[in-house]
């Protein structure tokens, strides 16, 4: 290689005049010197300084996240490291992640209301935007009582579209949400969007069912105490309670949705989510459209 001829005989010959002989720039020379020092400092990281990087990510996050959100996050941060060493520096030091906890079933499925039939059968992965939506409810506990949370996640890339808080679990609480998502996401009354459930009363309303014809949106349930049915949404606050709530105590139902809210906003401008190849729900969709736009300019 020119450059590496030009380096072994620096001393011999000026590096101008190589370089002249050679055709070769002499900024390029020195930036190709620069860029392997570079290299060669990334990869000699110490561990002690690979160690603070792994402390700041585990602490922004709250421990929410495990050696491989915790790598992905390094590599995004321009800092170039192995897994395995990244796996067990975290294991040395008793860095983890929290641990999953189980979460009751809040809704209530016994009643005489309409079920709608399961479209959706767990076929999670969606092509684009807008197409199915999937809703759930969950509870946190405050010393004023229970804060019932209601969302509406886009399937296509798990980000929350649409959420409600409130002391009451009635059909105000689903419906706040599904309006919410709709107002932020207009999406065409025509585009068959799916709405997907279980089915606790609260869904299978007649108001909550208006609403959805309104909107043009076709329902779908899951099955009888099938939690897998709508795993993404017991996904969701799966997370949101082990990596946000879990451990806290709220004096206020206020409090709790402040905290409820701000971590909404994390997960879907900031937190790398692995079904999506470890980018934030906001940024899958954005390099989707940004995919779909070099296509129709192509």
């Amino acid at each position: 290689m020119k450059y590496a001829f030009i380096q072994r005989h620096r001393r011999v010959w000026p590096i101008s005049v190589q370089c002249r002989v050679l055709q070769v720039s002499v900024a390029g020379y020195h930036e190709h010197f620069v860029r392997r020092s570079s290299n060669v400092q990334r990869r000699h990281l110490s561990d002690d300084a690979l160690l603070v990087h792994i402390k700041a990510i585990h602490a922004e996050t709250r421990g929410g996240y495990g050696w491989p959100r915790t790598w992905k996050e390094l590599l995004a941060r321009g800092i170039r490291v192995g897994k395995d060493r990244v796996q067990k520096l975290m294991q040395q030091h008793g860095i983890r992640a929290k641990g999953k906890r189980r979460f009751k079933v809040t809704t209530d499925s016994k009643h005489d209301l309409p079920i709608a039939s399961n479209l959706l059968n767990r076929a999670f992965t969606v092509a684009e935007p807008d197409r199915v939506w999937v809703g759930d409810i969950t509870y946190i506990a405050t010393d004023e009582g229970w804060l019932f949370l209601a969302v509406v996640i886009d399937l296509f890339s798990r980000q929350v579209v649409g959420w409600s808080l409130r002391p009451d679990m009635t059909r105000e609480l689903v419906i706040d949400a599904l309006r919410m998502a709709w107002f932020k996401r207009h999406p065409a009354k025509d585009a068959g969007l799916i709405f997907h459930s279980d089915r606790g009363s609260q869904y299978a309303s007649k108001d909550f069912r208006h609403v959805l014809a309104e909107y043009g949106i076709t329902a779908s349930m899951s099955r009888r105490g099938d939690c897998w049915d709508n795993a993404c949404s017991e996904t969701l606050f799966g997370s949101l309670k082990v990596e946000r709530l879990h451990g806290q105590r709220f004096k206020s139902r206020r409090q709790a949705k402040d905290e409820v809210v701000a971590w909404m906003l994390w997960y879907n401008r900031t937190r790398l989510h692995s079904t999506l190849a470890y980018v934030s729900p906001m940024q899958f969709e954005e390099n989707w459209l940004a995919g779909q736009a070099r296509q129709a300019s192509a």
